[in-house]
């Protein structure tokens, strides 16, 4: 219909040109032209035919014809723009698809300079899409929302226990006597580590969770700022952590191998709510899960993925697929080892009795070793370990009388 209407038009304008090339004389030499009749330039004499196609057409009033040309979907940017200028739709198209432009940077430094958008994937609780927006889904979808719970999970149920059993008492009198239970080697690498590990929990948990519960209560400003220093921080005592990890593994790890009781003292929950405590060696089978599970296992991930995000891991090409795999990582196996790290910093401090002093001061009263590590404590009395293993700090000398 579209196309019969234009038809009858041409052919009316044909026409009238037709008739005022026939006019009188008299009328074509009418010395002015009013407003009424507009002028009518007609082309000159031998003038070459206009061009066909849309020359400078507003893509606003392009007609939308174009898109029902054969090979209309299939058209390269440079064939759409004869047809509907300013119309990039080929262009985009190959973007969204991850085909790759041109770029000045060398592949070796810079192998997704060219591309604009990631690829299509599926991660682990994503739908099928772009790598970026995936990653995005899972950070928000899964991560933050489940992470988030579990560690309130943990909490509630380490307050929970806290406030209806109480810390765990000691059932023997303090005898006077001390039997050396951590060397200051060994208390300084346990600081360390938790100095640095305390530092990465906490900024982690703001970057992670901030905006949730301080952006309301700081506002941009301050919290843009903390986060800021706090991801520094991150930074920059992740290697610390790692080093001081790697000294607490080595240095704990003859004493925490599978020994006698263990599985008796796990089959009994430790005594936590019949309040029996099974015997143990120097450590117990609670505190072995958590050398081999959380310093160990998942310390290894959590170093591993930490440093790839830091990049600072040596020949490896940090495309935005490999860091958004390494903070996934990082993400799951961190929140895991937040969760177990809470149950042993709980026991060492409030959770049992003089625990804490233990690793303050180094030494415990030979009632405390009986009441919670029996072995150890039968070895120390049998003279096969010492009770004094580092070199005892000399009393200070008596001041000179003038």
């Amino acid at each position: 219909m579209k196309h019969a209407q234009l038809a009858l038009f041409l052919v009316a304008i044909g026409l009238a040109g037709s008739a005022a090339a026939q006019a009188p004389a008299a009328v074509t030499s009418a010395p002015a032209i009013t407003a009424e009749a507009p002028a009518v330039v007609q082309p000159a004499p031998g003038a070459p035919a206009a061009m066909g196609g849309i020359q400078g057409q507003n893509i606003f009033e392009v007609k939308p014809d174009a898109s029902e040309l054969p090979g209309y979907a299939s058209q390269t940017n440079g064939e759409r723009a004869k047809v509907q200028p300013g119309n990039n739709a080929p262009m985009w198209r190959q973007v969204g698809a991850g085909v790759t432009g041109y770029s000045s940077l060398p592949k070796s430094q810079a192998p997704e300079a060219g591309n604009l958008i990631q690829p299509f994937v599926q991660y682990p609780g994503s739908r099928l899409t772009n790598a970026g927006e995936a990653w995005r889904q899972v950070r928000n979808n899964w991560l933050i929302p489940y992470g988030g719970a579990l560690l309130v999970i943990v909490v509630l149920a380490i307050a929970l226990f806290y406030f209806s059993k109480g810390s765990i008492k000691n059932h023997t009198p303090d005898s006077g006597k001390k039997i050396e239970r951590f060397t200051p080697f060994e208390r300084a690498a346990h600081w360390s580590n938790a100095v640095a590990f305390s530092i990465l929990a906490i900024s982690g948990l703001v970057m992670a969770f901030g905006k949730f519960f301080m952006l309301p209560v700081t506002g941009g400003t301050l919290y843009g700022w903390l986060t800021y220093v706090l991801k520094n921080m991150h930074n920059f005592a992740g290697p610390l952590f790692a080093v001081s990890l790697v000294i607490v593994f080595f240095t704990f790890l003859r004493d925490n191998w599978p020994q006698k009781g263990d599985l008796n003292w796990l089959r009994k929950g430790g005594g936590l709510f019949s309040g029996d405590e099974p015997a143990s060696n120097r450590f117990n089978a609670g505190e072995k899960v958590v050398f081999w599970a959380g310093v160990f296992f998942l310390g290894l991930i959590v170093v591993s993925s930490g440093f790839v995000l830091d990049k600072i891991v040596p020949g490896l090409v940090y495309e935005r697929g490999t860091m958004q795999i390494a903070h996934m990582v990082h993400a799951v196996a961190t929140v895991f080892m937040m969760a177990m790290f809470m149950g042993h910093i709980y026991l060492g401090t409030i959770g049992m009795q003089d625990a804490y002093k233990a690793m303050r001061t180094g030494y415990v009263d030979e009632a405390w070793a009986k009441d919670h590590h029996k072995y150890w404590y039968d070895e120390v009395k049998a003279g096969r370990i010492p009770a004094q293993r580092s070199q005892p700090v000399p009393p200070a000398s008596p001041a000179v009388q003038a």
